[in-house]
């Protein structure tokens, strides 16, 4: 117990200085935040926009599909440029040409290499100088200025209609046609893609960087990486070999010798009892589960394919009713809802087993409820989301029925809100499950680090309340990050660690004290580096150096404990040798093992190479995000989600047997898939995006004459064989799964089995 008593507080001391290093950085991003100007004037006076002006264009941007369609800042999808650096570059190559007729009557490409580097000069203290009054809250530009923003717009005008000169960019960006039909909109969004730019470009007061670090690369204006940004990526990867050799040693050194395992029971103790109303309720769960993961793999297809035709899928012009925004939207949005349903289903799974094997009253109820619910949410936010995108909503609902614009959050706020709440419900059930079972007598720290993780998942997606509409979009990523970050990759990792502690402790494989130990270490080590190191999102997101430091510092504490998963994987391995009965439950922990696997290569390798601040500058808004995204988001959580679908199917139907053929098939193509669509096509098109942005900027690397070249163009293409192995993996799991819920439910009535060292009271007293 005295361990257990150093654990915990070790655990509370972490929580409680992560979180408060992250509240005290969120304060400094509100205070820091680039300042949105009451007004926009030339020197002449001549009103360019205003405050709300801007935040028009926020909320016009946001409707289109936000950061589903390009990016801002690095943030969002990547066919189409960034428009922060794409606006940039297109404003400063206009005032070079406004400067050269100006001064010297002729092109800018035919003056001299002085006088091209003359106006370079003035082109560089013109933008990076600070002309906003904070006392006035006035920005002033110059007339040049002004005169380049309106030719830049003229431009993103077209773009964003049905001008026939420009549909062949539309298509090479995947944009439908019409994107905005309003030309008010169009003219409100131009105002907030400058605004970007603008806070791009300019050095902050009594600073020599921009207010986003520098970022994005652009020679014009000399913006490259800061010397703090070169500095403190050095810093992260010293603490990185630092964390990792700590790790080892404190593993041979600290650790006492390996407790011998348990004696396996001789059946399957979470077999031994009736199954209960809720547990039976559940195979509608792992439907949905299925059924969410195989409409987001053929989503996910044709999005990829869209990077090739752009508005078309195979000669069918399905933009015009499925653009690329659209699907790539539900693409995402689909992957979180059948992932949380997978884990949502193994903690309601588990709830009657933690209750002694009994039901509390109506949970069956809440259970089908909850469920309803779910779906309720996932068909109003995929109508909302289509109403918006093809401009049917009225603007003013956008943001609550429609698309809130923002990359992982793209539902409406209403739906939003659903979501929460169905969290929430999830919570109470789960509480009405573990509650009676925490007073019982005994050792209950286990079953304590599950409840507290349920607790968090339930309360943590709040925070996605805390911004609005019209917020700040500097504030906004803090935010979404705690929803991104936080809450999917710290609080669902901390839950599927204890979940799956809990599960091989009550099957007896584990003893208690072996399972709470890692568990709560494991805790420790994830929060420490994970509270912080949601940071390492917001370098060049209108946030100050300080902000980059912490980022990077425990970004680099994350990845120390996936570079041992190997460990982890074989530990799973070896369980279904354990036993003769685990045989029934091989497939589900060979998911397991993949989740390991995946977390090692995916969120620690591919995920630390972009995480140093000075990795990031360049290749932030390339493809060598969506290769982490990819190997993280499917190959951690949705592995695991699967796992936990397929070991809560395996017990809700107990005479199943899953099929060699299909599960192979399901496991090997799945992998085997996800790895040839990210090393084949993803990853060599991001690095060689990455030459191109640290040669010539960012602009460059995303823009149509760079992206649409023969070589990318062909790799594109070869992400298809990948996409087809991987698709057919997925529906192998996919009709197993619905093979076995064609079976009856039911299960043994209960008889006496071995005792367990584990939190399940009466059960296990039996």
């Amino acid at each position: 117990m005295a361990n257990y008593r150093r654990l915990w507080l070790l655990l509370l001391v972490v929580l409680g200085i992560t979180f408060a290093i992250l509240g005290y950085f969120g304060r400094e991003v509100y205070r820091t935040a680039p300042p949105i100007p009451a007004q926009v004037v030339t020197e002449n006076g001549t009103l360019l926009t205003t405050h709300d002006g801007i935040l028009d264009g926020q909320t016009a941007w946001q409707s289109v599909g936000g950061m589903q369609l390009g990016s801002v800042w690095g943030h969002g999808a990547y066919q189409a440029p960034d428009w922060t650096a794409d606006w940039l570059h297109r404003e400063l190559v206009a005032w070079l040409e406004l400067a050269a007729q100006d001064e010297f009557g002729t092109a800018y490409a035919n003056l001299e290499g002085e006088q091209q580097a003359m106006l370079q000069h003035r082109l560089k203290q013109e933008y990076r100088s600070n002309s906003y009054d904070a006392e006035a809250d006035v920005l002033v530009l110059s007339e040049r200025r002004a005169q380049a923003m309106a030719d830049t717009a003229a431009y993103y005008d077209k773009l964003f209609s049905d001008d026939p000169a420009l549909r062949g960019t539309r298509q090479s960006f995947a944009m439908k046609e019409n994107t905005l039909p309003s030309a008010e909109r169009r003219a409100d969004m131009n105002n907030f893609f400058f605004w970007t730019a603008w806070a791009a470009a300019t050095e902050r007061p009594d600073s020599n960087a921009t207010y986003t670090n520098n970022w994005p690369h652009e020679p014009l204006i000399d913006n490259k990486p800061t010397a703090e940004n070169i500095v403190w990526s050095i810093a992260s990867v010293v603490l990185l070999i630092a964390g990792v050799g700590g790790l080892v040693w404190a593993w041979s050194f600290l650790r006492k010798e390996d407790e011998a395992a348990p004696e396996p029971p001789v059946k399957d103790p979470l077999t031994t009892f009736t199954l209960t109303a809720s547990q039976k309720a559940l195979g509608k769960y792992v439907f949905l589960v299925v059924a969410l993961f195989t409409f987001q793999v053929l989503l996910g297809g044709a999005t990829a394919h869209y990077t090739v035709e752009g508005q078309h899928f195979y000669g069918i012009e399905l933009s015009k009713w499925f653009p690329y925004t659209l699907l790539r939207t539900w693409h995402i949005q689909s992957a979180l809802f059948w992932i949380a349903t997978g884990f949502l289903a193994a903690g309601l799974f588990l709830a009657p087993i933690i209750n002694s094997g009994k039901d509390p009253k109506y949970q069956a109820l809440g259970v089908n409820v909850l469920f309803w619910a779910l779906v309720a949410v996932v068909v109003g936010s995929f109508v909302g989301n289509y109403l918006a995108i093809a401009q049917i909503m009225p603007a003013s609902l956008n943001f609550w029925l429609g698309h809130q614009g923002y990359e992982y959050v793209d539902l409406g706020r209403l739906w939003q809100i659903g979501k929460f709440t169905g969290i929430v419900l999830w919570l109470v059930l789960m509480l009405r499950g573990v509650v009676p079972a925490l007073r019982q007598p005994g050792d209950r720290h286990l079953l304590a680090l599950l409840t507290a993780s349920c607790a968090a998942i339930g309360l943590f997606y709040g925070a996605g309340f805390f911004y609005g509409e019209r917020t700040h979009i500097s504030v906004m990523e803090y935010w979404r990050w705690w929803i991104v970050h936080l809450w999917v990759e710290g609080f669902f990792e901390v839950f599927a660690t204890t979940a799956l502690a809990f599960i091989f402790c009550s099957m007896g494989l584990v003893s208690r004290r072996a399972a709470t130990t890692a568990s709560l270490a494991s805790a420790s080590l994830f929060m420490l580096g994970g509270i912080p190191g949601t940071f390492h999102h917001l370098y060049f997101s209108g946030t100050t150096t300080p902000v980059m430091a912490v980022g990077a510092t425990f970004s680099a504490l994350e990845v120390v404990p996936l570079v041992v998963l190997g460990y982890e994987a074989w530990e799973n391995w070896r369980l279904k040798n354990s036993a003769p009965w685990m045989e029934n439950v091989r497939w589900p922990l060979m998911f397991f093992v993949a989740v390991a696997f995946w977390n090692m290569l995916g969120a620690g390798v591919l995920g630390f190479m972009i995480n140093p601040p000075v990795a990031l500058y360049y290749i932030q808004g390339l493809n060598t995000t969506p290769t982490h995204a990819h190997a993280a988001l499917f190959g951690v959580y949705g592995f695991l989600a699967l796992g936990f679908a397929l070991l809560v199917l395996r017990y809700i139907r107990p005479n199943l047997v899953f099929s060699e053929s299909l599960m192979k098939t399901a496991f090997w193509w799945m992998n085997g898939g996800l790895a040839l669509m990210l090393f084949t096509s993803v990853l060599p098109v991001g690095v060689i995006q990455f030459v191109a942005s640290a040669s010539e900027g960012l602009w460059y690397a995303r823009s149509e004459s760079f992206m649409q070249q023969g070589l990318l163009q062909t790799l594109r293409w070869v992400r298809t064989f990948g996409d087809v192995v991987f698709i057919v993996g997925a529906l192998a799991v996919t009709w197993q799964v619905i093979i076995g819920l064609r079976q009856p439910a039911g299960g043994p009535l209960p008889h006496t089995i071995e005792p367990q060292e584990c939190d399940v009271p009466e059960l296990m007293s039996k």
